[in-house]
């Protein structure tokens, strides 16, 4: 499988750092403690200068003419160009003002942890985790680490994200929720007020306060409150389809509509859910909690992609992203069902 990890050819090195252990094929610099944000730019090969400018014209008669709404970025240390044609409100946001985002959530002092950061492509593409202290803990020893995840581009690909990620520890499943109408990230376009809203660093870490309070109270709940595994099956379903004419046959009942990949998929999901080990302690083993946590693992720990760009994407922003907010929702539902039958 492709990792797409950025190669600095002059350093020798993948940009990409870990604390204490590896990842994505065994690429990147481990580190043994926790880095300052100065030093884990450096370790994630993070450390450069992205610049905007006017892209030129070339007439066949040799003239050139400098563009005046049209604009690229490159990298200042190799000139690798990172994107094109981008418009005249395009903001560049250096590496550096993304981790000072971080540096700002907690007011300088001790207490979040950096844990990776990498560029992906030529550097186009950056993200950075950071864990928070404490943990959300469901029932006695299932413990989920309370995570901060940041991307950018500098292509002009997307905005400035910032999430709250939730991480089961005995599984590294990302438990991707949102409550309510409470969205569990923020996002910034690359303008002008750019750098004055990353500065607004406060409110996800409100998010992230207000999200493991509510999650807590949640996932206790659900670990124990019991499901059958009839009535996994059917969750998976629901939450699975892709379209809804395939969900309008799962309500229906009608298994011999379902296509052979929708049917092996859900089946990988319930094969996770049952015999997983992590699925098989006192928290998962039967219980709503093990369910939703089948389909979390199922994108974290079991699908094949691509590239682990793609992976991030799925689980963050993608595919992976709503079909786990779609298993949350249904989840909520199942608990109300369960309160009204009693």
């Amino acid at each position: 499988m492709a990792h797409n990890i950025n190669f600095n050819e002059e350093t020798g090195q993948h940009s990409f750092f870990s604390v204490k252990e590896k990842a994505w094929h065994n690429l990147g610099q481990i580190v043994s403690d926790y880095p300052t944000s100065s030093e884990a730019i450096k370790y994630a090969g993070l450390d450069f200068e992205v610049i905007k400018a006017p892209n030129l014209h070339r007439f066949p008669d040799g003239g050139i003419k400098v563009s005046a709404n049209s604009f690229f970025t490159y990298r200042l240390d190799n000139h690798e160009v990172l994107g094109d044609k981008l418009g005249n409100e395009y903001e560049v946001v250096q590496n550096r003002d993304a981790f000072s985002f971080f540096d700002s959530i907690v007011d300088g002092k001790e207490g979040i942890l950096y844990e990776t950061a990498g560029a992906l492509g030529k550097g186009e593409r950056i993200f950075i985790t950071a864990k928070l202290p404490d943990y959300i803990r469901v029932g006695y020893d299932d413990l989920i680490e309370k995570y901060l995840f940041l991307t950018t581009s500098h292509d002009g690909s997307g905005s400035i994200t910032a999430a709250f990620t939730p991480v089961r520890i005995v599984c590294n499943n990302t438990l991707n929720a949102a409550i309510a109408n409470m969205s569990n990230c923020i996002k910034i376009r690359h303008t002008q007020s750019a750098q004055d809203k990353l500065k607004q660093a406060h409110k996800i870490m409100g998010i992230s306060n207000s999200l493991a309070t509510e999650l807590t109270d949640i996932f206790n709940k659900w670990a124990k409150v019991r499901i059958s595994d009839k009535e996994v099956l059917k969750l998976v379903q629901k939450a699975m389809a892709p379209s809804k004419e395939v969900l309008q046959n799962v309500l229906a009942g009608k298994e011999d509509e379902h296509s052979t990949y929708f049917n092996n998929v859900c089946q990988n999901v319930c094969e996770y859910a049952f015999t997983s080990p992590s699925q098989q302690t006192a928290t998962t083993k039967g219980t709503l909690f093990g369910a939703y946590n089948a389909i979390t693992g199922y994108f974290q720990n079991v699908k094949q992609y691509k590239n682990e760009e793609c992976k991030l994407k799925s689980v963050h922003f993608g595919t992976g992203l709503t079909k786990t907010q779609a298993a949350f929702k249904l989840c909520i539902e199942f608990t109300k069902g369960k309160i009204h039958s009693n």
